[in-house]
């Protein structure tokens, strides 16, 4: 099974060398397509409207790909964390998050990660290697809650920008309507600006952006974040005003708070000025503490982290504070770590 080609993950080019290596006609590949990504197809035997001979050779070499989760872990408030089967021995975790009519997947682009952010489980353990398009696609299409999501973010483990072939090609997958026919405003895509794979993502798509920015202070983001210095935060946002945020499209600004550190007046003045004119949503993030280092610092308390959210307002600069999720499963923002994936005899394929 393992030597077989999955085809989850395939754009309709790729399934038409497909179909064209088995001998059948053109228009077999967006057959497969509707087999894939409209009906979802467990089986090629499953794909009735190619011819039986069509349908023996195609399963010679491929199969649909479907792997189920190795693990799931359910928080109290409805969240659960999927563990899939990864890459350069590490497994990777996508969180499902349903909240009222909407029911968003955070889905992982990286096993690990190289951006180095000091703050980010998953940055802790390094990077072990890309995921493929077909791990992407599997993540979104191989949990039961599948067909009832409503958005898709970027936002696990992993820089998506630094695996851009991938994501490009998986955000083709759930927007083409040979895929998924999904409005490219219900993916959103966060990085931490790295270029200029950023020009390349807004330029070719129009999913919303979300940027890690962190602190508004050069020295001190490049303490925290290591890619300030080869991606300056000043830089991104000048390439991002280019940009038209003014209509359906959003950008939002990330920024986690940790007490006494960039959590004053003056942090959100600073914060108002890098930001003033840029059309913008800044999202604040309650730091959640690994447990692994007595030494790191707190969250902001709450009262602290309405303050600073009001004085943006006041300053012009929209900002919310972000719900934290999954929190007692080690679901939430900057605590996917995945595991070591010697889990392989016990994968399964759907």
């Amino acid at each position: 099974m393992n030597s077989l080609i999955p085809l989850i993950g395939m754009t309709l080019g790729q399934l038409q060398q497909v179909a064209a290596e088995c001998g059948m006609p053109r228009f077999a590949a967006k057959q497969m397509c509707r087999w894939l990504y409209e009906k979802r197809a467990t089986d090629i035997s499953q794909m009735t409207d190619l011819s039986k001979p069509a349908r023996e050779k195609l399963a010679k070499r491929y199969t649909i790909g479907l792997e189920a989760p190795l693990s799931q872990a359910v928080s109290t408030d409805g969240t659960i964390k999927y563990l899939f089967r990864g890459c350069g021995g590490r497994a990777v975790e996508a969180v499902y998050i349903p909240d009222g009519e909407r029911a968003t997947l955070c889905v992982s682009s990286q096993a690990g990660c190289r951006m180095g952010c000091t703050f980010c489980m998953t940055g802790r353990y390094g990077y072990q290697g890309d995921l493929t398009t077909h791990q992407i696609m599997n993540q979104v299409l191989a949990i039961p809650q599948s067909p009832s999501l409503t958005n898709i973010v970027f936002m696990g483990m992993g820089e998506p920008l630094d695996n851009l072939d991938a994501v490009m090609q998986a955000i083709e997958i759930l927007t083409a309507p040979w895929g998924l026919a999904w409005s490219p405003k219900r993916i959103t895509v966060s990085s931490i600006g790295k270029m200029p794979q950023l020009q390349t993502l807004l330029s070719q798509t129009k999913v919303h952006i979300a940027i890690s920015l962190h602190s508004p202070l050069t020295s001190q983001r490049a303490e925290i974040m290591p890619v300030e210095r080869a991606f300056p935060i000043k830089k991104v946002l000048e390439t991002l005003r280019q940009y038209d945020f003014s209509h359906q499209r959003r950008l939002s600004v990330e920024y986690i708070m940790w007490k006494d550190v960039n959590d004053s007046p003056r942090f959100a003045q600073s914060l108002a000025r890098l930001l003033d004119g840029l059309e913008c949503r800044v999202n604040l993030i309650r730091y959640h503490s690994s447990g692994l280092d007595t030494g790191e610092p707190q969250c902001s308390d709450t009262e602290t982290m309405e303050y600073f959210r009001d004085r943006l307002n006041q300053l012009g600069i929209t900002a919310t504070i972000r719900t934290s999720r999954g929190e007692d499963i080690a679901a939430a923002c900057g605590m996917l770590a995945g595991k070591p994936d010697n889990t392989d005899s016990k994968e399964q394929n759907i």
